[in-house]
């Protein structure tokens, strides 16, 4: 059963700002901008200790990702928990109260087809509706970043393609945005037939929607960007948006020790 953590705070209706948090891809390692984007996450809590709640249902609720997640909280000042759609008989939880209860779902990554697929069949579509109204953070990456906007690009069914959300936020998310680019131009072909607005993510940026409207672009150390696309006079446009890079005081575990640092430059100074 998850842990009940402290009571939680009720929210007046000006502190219920309806913030989703879109990622283009994250996971919570120790990887180069991932832990910045962990603290950016809680800090959007109006608590100082959050509960934050895992739904990983769109990769099938699989183990590691559980264990990353809660391994990578165990030393913040918040109180983790997670929901396995899949092992309900073996890990029984009242899903609407438990989800009602958080400061911040967390939705993983994987086939958002089937993910809204098993939400739909458990009601948790309505739920996390009730839940953005009520002021409890939605956010995610990949798949979990899709299922909040009326149209998202997935993979889902093998060809990348527009399929609708939940329809939370305005418009078409395309995620991975320059690394897959069989997605990128199906966002590019969604615009062109006017859908309207787009949005294309890296991995390692996100979008804070607070409401319908967006709020703050972010990226962890700098790492990935964000455009808007829509269509112009001359046709699609990608319009880059302003990114802000955040500060993570940790080291990450891919970063460079200083010898190696110094000695990168020192390669790079040579003719």
């Amino acid at each position: 059963m998850p842990s009940p953590g402290p009571p939680r705070r009720d929210r007046s209706a000006s502190q219920r700002d309806r913030l989703v948090f879109a990622l283009g891809g994250h996971d919570f390692s120790r990887r180069r901008g991932n832990e910045a984007l962990s603290d950016y996450i809680l800090a959007l809590a109006d608590t100082d200790e959050p509960r934050i709640c895992l739904l990983p249902t769109a990769s099938g609720d699989p183990r590691e990702q559980i264990f990353a997640f809660r391994r990578s909280l165990a030393d913040r000042t918040c109180h983790s928990s997670h929901i396995s759609l899949f092992r309900l008989e073996t890990e029984p939880v009242t899903a609407r109260e438990h989800l009602l209860s958080q400061d911040i779902v967390y939705v993983g990554g994987g086939s958002m087809l089937n993910l809204l697929a098993v939400w739909r069949a458990h009601g948790i579509d309505e739920v996390l509706r009730e839940a953005w109204e009520r002021g409890v953070v939605l956010c995610g990456q990949s798949a979990g970043a899709l299922c909040w906007f009326e149209r998202g690009i997935t993979r889902s069914a093998g060809r990348a393609r527009a399929v609708a959300g939940l329809g939370l936020l305005p418009g078409v998310l395309c995620v991975h945005y320059h690394r897959d680019h069989a997605r990128r131009h199906a966002l590019l072909d969604a615009s062109a037939n006017g859908d309207a607005p787009g949005f294309g993510v890296d991995d390692g940026a996100g979008l804070l929607f607070r409401g319908r409207e967006l709020a703050d672009v972010v990226s962890g150390e700098g790492v990935g960007g964000a455009w808007r696309v829509d269509r112009g006079p001359r046709g699609v446009e990608e319009t880059p948006l302003g990114v802000r890079a955040l500060d993570d005081p940790r080291p990450a575990i891919d970063a460079p020790t200083a010898e190696i640092a110094e000695l990168r430059r020192i390669r790079a100074l040579r003719p």
